[in-house]
């Protein structure tokens, strides 16, 4: 008897996707170990996330070859060098409450003879696996978030591709703000955990770094900047997470448009933030929103090496049938956590152990 896994990627692209696809595909696949499992597996690909199994129509073959792809190892195996997502991806929503369409994929999964589904996402994708897994389907998650904030897992594909990007647009900023010496506000992903714009900012040597967690004030960013012009040092790095906000006042968002998870679209805070650096100091400020660029390129090494080690595990998870489960990376080793324990759920960053919040930057001792 065969086994037909179905993966599919779901929510924001970053590097790393196409390896956890590859080595789903490979392990599953893979002759050798076939003598040795009591199963045998078929892999299909699902387009465009949870948006796939929404749209298609089984009983037609036209949107079955749109939103559904036979793999195997031949057709993946370069797939781990590139970025993105070559399934595509959406944030589609089968369980939003406006517009629920639970029931149209949970009939569409068992048309399409699908037995397991491998989903690779953040916190959103992941519940709905979970909920799925909740109505009856056999479902794994694959841990991804470049925000690097879910919790149950030490490492989430993407995140170390782009702190990479963050540290090298900085260190590119670097030498055109001291030509001109000037300040630059670098804008980085993160809506509610600070761990791309902290690390990056850290790892680049920036001079304030502003995360969701500790609001700011801006007379403190001011005293900083201002203290420090008079140095030998004439311009600085300002790293600000996209969920920043002010003491007091909510996140800066470009409208007030939701997504079908209730998620608004933020930004804003590095052009108001790098305005009002130039208006109250003097100092000839300027703002780069990095944006998608830290969700494109190609995977880091160490991208390519969790995406193999996830996929592997999340086949081995299906032999040993630890269904509604997420592949973990914990202390060092790969694990798996319950996916109920991880929806609804985001890990921030611990002042505490991490931030200094007299100089708006990571902390200077361990003790």
């Amino acid at each position: 008897m065969t086994t037909k896994i179905a993966v599919l990627t779901g929510g924001g692209d970053c590097p790393g996707l196409n390896g956890a696809v590859k080595w789903v595909v490979k392990t599953a696949l893979d002759p050798l170990l076939a003598d040795k499992r009591s199963m045998k597996f078929e892999v299909i690909g699902v387009k465009e996330g949870w948006k796939g199994l929404v749209n298609v129509d089984p009983d037609d073959e036209e949107s079955r070859n749109s939103y559904i792809e036979p793999l195997d190892e031949e057709k993946v195996r370069t797939w781990d060098r590139y970025g993105g997502t070559n399934l595509g991806t959406s944030r589609t929503n089968p369980f939003n409450p406006k517009n629920d369409r639970s029931d149209l994929v949970i009939d569409n999964i068992g048309k399409l003879g699908i037995d397991v589904v491998v989903a690779i996402g953040g916190e959103d994708t992941l519940g709905v696996a979970y909920k799925l897994y909740k109505r009856g389907i056999k479902t794994i998650g694959i841990p991804k978030t470049i925000d690097g904030d879910l919790v149950g897992t030490d490492y989430s594909l993407g995140y170390d591709s782009a702190l990479n990007v963050v540290t090298e647009e900085i260190d590119r900023l670097r030498t055109t703000a001291g030509s001109h010496n000037r300040i630059f506000v670098v804008e980085t992903m993160g809506r509610h955990a600070g761990w791309l714009a902290l690390q990056g900012g850290e790892s680049s040597g920036a001079y304030i770094i502003l995360i969701p967690e500790y609001p700011f004030e801006l007379e403190r960013v001011f005293e900083l900047l201002r203290g420090r012009k008079g140095r030998e040092v004439q311009y600085s790095i300002v790293v600000v997470s996209e969920g920043a906000c002010l003491k007091g006042e909510g996140e800066f968002c470009k409208d007030e448009r939701l997504d079908e998870f209730g998620h608004r679209t933020l930004g804003g805070i590095a052009a108001f933030l790098s305005d009002q650096i130039q208006r109250n100091t003097g100092f000839e400020s300027r703002y780069v929103i990095l944006s998608h660029l830290q969700r494109g390129g190609v995977p880091s090494a160490r991208d390519r090496l969790m995406a193999r080690w996830f996929g592997i595990a999340a086949v081995d998870m299906i032999v040993n049938e630890d269904f509604g489960r997420m592949v973990s990376y914990l202390h060092g080793e790969i694990t798996s956590v319950p996916m109920k324990e991880i929806i609804n759920k985001i890990k921030t960053v611990d002042l505490d152990k991490y931030y200094d919040i007299e100089r708006y930057n990571g902390k200077r001792t361990m003790l």
